[in-house]
């Protein structure tokens, strides 16, 4: 998996983002992520209601920056 330093899509500073958008810019398959947020590998989800799930941009992009700097270390 190649995880560029510079995301492709300008997230806004703060807010929340859906699934889909999360694995378009972590590209994981659905089961893979939720099997990592169980574990711990991937930021907690926050419940938005009974049925909307979503995750804060600022866990999104540190994921992303620690990906991008673990690529760039080995």
């Amino acid at each position: 998996m190649t995880i560029t330093k510079s995301c492709p899509v300008s997230l806004p500073a703060t807010g929340y983002l859906r699934l889909p958008e999360v694995l378009g810019l972590y590209p994981v398959s659905r089961s893979t992520w939720w099997a990592g947020c169980r574990s711990g590998r991937y930021p907690p989800p926050i419940k938005l209601g009974v049925r909307c799930t979503a995750w804060r941009v600022e866990d999104i992009r540190a994921l992303i920056e620690r990906a991008a700097n673990a690529g760039a270390a080995t």
